[in-house]
């Protein structure tokens, strides 16, 4: 049973990004499924490893677009994903190194961080994409 479910309520207002963040979603629930489902450590560094990678990629992806528009709050982003992907890195590398990690906790903190993120910082790019009146934002 999947851990988060999308629902229109999370959009940011702009597709490319809103279909990055389902796919972050769909990857932490292949996690939390995992887990739930007791399954080895080695894939659930697999998911852990390409969560990563897609987060970078996202992040990447989503910090270009906010430098396009010239948002203002662009530098307090690219801290914010700096955290969260050195956090995930942590993990990563912890799970690979046989740490045991409390598995329900770190898919409800990826899950958590991702909701509280999108809702509370992308939204705002949102916002500020429709104020400015920047209608061709990818």
């Amino acid at each position: 049973m999947a851990m988060f479910q999308w629902t229109d309520v999370m959009s940011v207002g702009v597709a490319s990004m809103d279909h990055q963040h389902k796919q972050l979603f769909q990857l932490i629930n292949q996690l939390y499924e995992a887990m739930q489902a007791g399954k080895g450590d080695q894939l659930i560094q697999d998911i852990l490893m390409k969560l990563s990678g897609y987060t970078r990629t996202h992040f990447a992806a989503e910090e270009e677009i906010l430098r396009k528009i010239r948002y203002p709050g662009l530098n307090s982003q690219i801290a914010l994903h700096k955290a969260f992907v050195d956090k995930v890195g942590q993990m990563t590398r912890d799970v690979k190194g046989g740490k045991k990690i409390a598995t329900v906790s770190l898919a409800t903190f990826l899950k958590d961080w991702l909701v509280t993120h999108i809702q509370k910082e992308d939204r705002q790019y949102g916002l500020y994409i429709q104020h400015q009146n920047l209608a061709g934002c990818p």
